[in-house]
């Protein structure tokens, strides 16, 4: 990473400040893109930041970092608990390609220390009340231009993938036969789990990783957060592994102004295991066909099967168990 070009652009993006760069380190965490801590001194001041980037190899479908850094402008702009956004540079002299700096926020999004704890009523509901929040925006549709039908996307994505999948496939004609109406399309965040949150002594500082944001059913949210998959350990906890997923809809529809439907959330619960599943298969070809040397990519490949219980567990259930 060329450092005095990166100091350069800081030094711009501060208003001509005087700046360098102290410290380069590598962060944990985030399986589709690359993030780094930057230490600095703007203008005599200390000031860090995190740079992402894109992975060494792409997932093959979401936002691009130039649109992911327009929504956050728009979304901090809202008063949505976002890192603030400072820069975009697409510079591949700085790194290996374009990125973004955000200011470096204090906490913890290691999901399983967040899990670990004793039961958090207070942050499942100041999630829940974020989430809808982010569900009320009405941002300029340049922020985000396009609509996505997420079983056309997962249908396609499969044939490009190439393998046979029989549940997954008895999953989609699932999906298509018992499809809700659909309602007014509402700014999604598209993977909000525990994980993709910052929290720093029990309360909530930011929502991370809005790269797969797109406009969408507010129940594919909720069902995401609930699912089976991000609950690293604490089963019980429906709510992310953090509290009981009625008190995480409560702190929800208190802001929403709506009831959330048990059968809708089911729905949207099955197409959760159906994205989870096409995600770890493109993770997985991230190693086995892009060359990206990841253990981590490796091992999401063997979490197909898990998605495909769930589908079936969630498909022969009837809604009170979803």
């Amino acid at each position: 990473m060329n450092r005095a070009r990166l100091a350069g652009i800081v030094s711009r993006a501060a208003g001509n400040a005087p700046a360098e760069i102290v410290a380069i380190e590598p962060l944990r965490g985030g399986a589709v893109r690359r993030h780094w801590r930057v230490d600095a001194t703007v203008a005599g001041e200390p000031r860090s930041f995190v740079l992402r980037a894109d992975g060494q190899t792409k997932l093959g479908f979401g936002l691009e970092l130039g649109e992911e850094f327009a929504l956050l402008r728009t979304l901090a702009e809202a008063g949505i608990a976002v890192p603030p956004p400072v820069l975009y540079a697409d510079d591949a002299s700085i790194l290996d390609g374009p990125f973004h700096l955000t200011e470096f926020l204090p906490g913890s999004a290691d999901p399983a220390l967040l899990a670990a704890v004793p039961t958090n009523d207070a942050l499942a509901v100041r999630l829940g009340r974020e989430l809808a929040a982010l569900h009320r925006l009405r941002p300029p549709s340049a922020a985000l231009p396009f609509l996505t039908d997420p079983l056309s996307e997962y249908c396609t994505l499969l044939d490009r993938i190439g393998e046979t999948r029989p549940i997954a496939e008895w999953a989609m004609r699932w999906l298509a036969q018992n499809a809700p109406d659909p309602p007014s399309p509402v700014l999604c965040h598209g993977d909000f789990r525990t994980g993709n949150y910052l929290v720093a002594d029990g309360t909530l500082v930011a929502i991370l990783d809005w790269e797969f944001a797109h406009w969408g059913d507010a129940d594919a949210d909720l069902a995401w957060f609930c699912a089976r998959f991000w609950r690293f350990g604490q089963d019980r906890r429906e709510a992310g592994g953090i509290a009981a997923r009625e008190t995480f809809l409560a702190g929800y529809e208190a802001l929403a102004g709506r009831r959330v439907d048990p059968a809708r959330l089911r729905y949207w619960a099955v197409m959760a295991a159906l994205k989870w599943l096409v995600i770890a298969l493109l993770q997985r070809d991230r190693y086995l066909r892009g060359g990206e040397r990841s253990l981590d990519l490796a091992l999401t490949g063997r979490r197909a099967a898990e998605c495909e219980y769930e589908m079936l567990r969630l498909m022969d259930c009837d809604a009170r168990s979803a």
